[in-house]
């Protein structure tokens, strides 16, 4: 062993050493990001109004339920929670059945122009959703579809299409297409195929597809509040009455759009793991 060997044996378990320290740095600091702001949401949420108000700012809760009270209590706040449900719901199901054929035809299908044809489903996110405002107002009021859920769940699932035809291409492009083919030797039609031997194996990713559609329809306040007057959803019903609340109130508000799209992540969130474990094979 020479002497260069000796002197350079021993920086390998120092890298591998640094390396870990900066991955779980990294983690710790991700964590942080997702984690604190919800912390502190939930604290000013649980605290009394002279608190919220004062600085500096509790590291813990006063359980101080006012606030929450005051919208359990305030008109038309379960109505738009139930708007939201259904408008989220509605959004899943069509982004699905609309989204996972054209990833399958993507995956499993050339044509002239693919690559154009995903380039331009990407592009569709890139398009200000305000410029399309006016139009869809009158094309909605034409057709009897303003002020109503399902028009809303139209638009949210224009929104979510886009990640379901990716997504489910990315699910479809990891299963082989040799496993398809078999079945068919076997006298299996296509369609038999599809739903005997690749949608089993794809469904936790459709599942997790589904998920993401909820999250942006829960989430999206622009067309709510302008496709919609009574029965809006939470966020544009919360936007609409909070603009000139109080600080503890602003808070609460938050919290109770937050908490329900964490509680349904963490309810599907087997789904997500299987997703993520078919990525890798």
């Amino acid at each position: 062993m020479t002497d260069a060997t000796v002197a350079e044996a021993p920086a390998a378990p120092s890298t591998r050493s640094a390396g870990r320290f900066l991955y779980i740095s990294g983690v710790v600091l991700l964590c942080a990001w997702v984690l604190v702001p919800i912390y502190f949401l939930l604290v000013n949420t649980l605290s009394s109004p002279n608190t919220v108000n004062s600085f500096p700012k509790p590291l813990f809760p006063e359980f101080d339920f006012g606030s929450l009270a005051f919208f359990a209590q305030f008109a038309g706040m379960l109505t738009a929670l139930k708007n939201s449900v259904l408008t989220a719901g509605m959004t899943m199901i069509m982004s699905i059945l609309i989204g996972a054929p054209a990833g399958y035809a993507l995956s499993r299908f050339d044509f002239r122009g693919k690559e154009l044809f995903r380039l331009l489903i990407l592009l569709t996110r890139a398009f200000p959703l305000p410029l399309l405002a006016l139009p869809l107002a009158v094309m909605f009021i034409q057709t009897g579809l303003d002020d109503t859920t399902f028009g809303l769940a139209l638009v949210h699932t224009t929104l979510a299409i886009p990640f379901a035809v990716l997504i489910t291409f990315s699910l479809f492009s990891g299963i082989p297409l040799e496993l398809e083919e078999a079945a068919w030797t076997l006298g299996c039609t296509r369609l038999t195929a599809f739903t005997k031997v690749v949608l089993p194996l794809i469904l936790p990713g459709i599942t997790a597809s589904a998920i993401f559609a909820f999250v942006i329809s829960w989430n999206e306040v622009f067309a709510a509040a302008v496709l919609t007057i009574e029965n809006r959803t939470l966020t544009a019903f919360l936007l609409q009455n909070l603009d000139t609340s109080p600080l503890h109130l602003k808070f609460a508000g938050g919290f109770i759009l937050v908490v329900p799209a964490l509680i349904f992540i963490f309810a599907v969130r087997k789904y997500l793991f299987a997703m993520w474990g078919i990525a890798n094979r």
